[in-house]
Formats: C-alpha cells, structure tokens, sequence
C-alpha cells in the first residue's frame, strides 16, 4: 500500500511526463487544477496531508516556475468567477440548468480553496507550520 507522502511525488513526476507530451497548460490542469485542489481539500480535515502540503507545493514551484504558475491561477480565478456566475444566473432565472450547478455553500468553499491555493502557490516563502 501506498504512503501519502509517495502519491503527491508520484503526481509530480507525472505531470512531467504531460507537459512533454501535451505542453504546461495540460500538465498545470493535471497537477494544480485536479490533484492539488484535491489534495488542499483534503487536508481540511487530515492533518497529515496537511503537513505534506508545503513539500507537494514546493514541488509544483519546482516543475513550473513562477510566472507559469501566476498565469495559470489567474486562469483558474476567471474560470471560476464565469462558473459562479452562471450557477447565480441559473438559480435566479429558474433555467433548469440551476440543477446542473452546486449550490452557494459549494461555491464558497470552492472560492476559499481556490484562495488557500493562490495564497500557497504564489507566497514568497513556503512555511511548514
């Protein structure tokens, strides 16, 4: 069975492959859109993915650098404020659409880890505490 601790490096080394394979975008997708915002989700409420979570961050700054990774948060902040604003449109219009997206306490959270992530990913400094 696998360590917690081995499945973040081994998501790491894959996104490697994704990015020679079908650029950053699709790599950044991969690693930051999917299995860090799982990962970050996850160490609400486990405290040891929270611990690993600098080491896991660390990591992606490594793979990306910078500047890869600013664009690609602001990517996912605006794909987010599209989102939110089309499940609000739904809900107030009462399209049968509004079914298809989560309700406001589901947006919250998703706009306060979307906000833990950019904090992580864009921090001068990486602390462990």
């Amino acid at each position: 069975m696998k360590r917690f601790q081995d499945i973040w490096a081994e998501q790491s080394e894959a996104a490697r492959g994704i990015m020679e394979a079908h650029g950053p975008l699709a790599a950044l997708d991969y690693l930051v859109g999917e299995k860090l915002m799982t990962y970050v989700a996850t160490a609400e409420d486990h405290p040891e993915f929270a611990r690993e979570l600098p080491k896991f961050v660390a990591a992606i700054r490594e793979i990306f650098g910078t500047d890869a990774i600013k664009a690609y948060v602001s990517h996912l902040e605006k794909i987010y404020r599209e989102g939110e604003e089309a499940a609000r449109e739904a809900a107030e219009s009462g399209s049968e659409d509004a079914e298809l997206f989560d309700g406001p306490e589901e947006w919250i959270k998703e706009g306060e880890r979307l906000a833990r992530l950019k904090e992580l990913l864009t921090t001068e400094r990486l602390g462990t505490a």
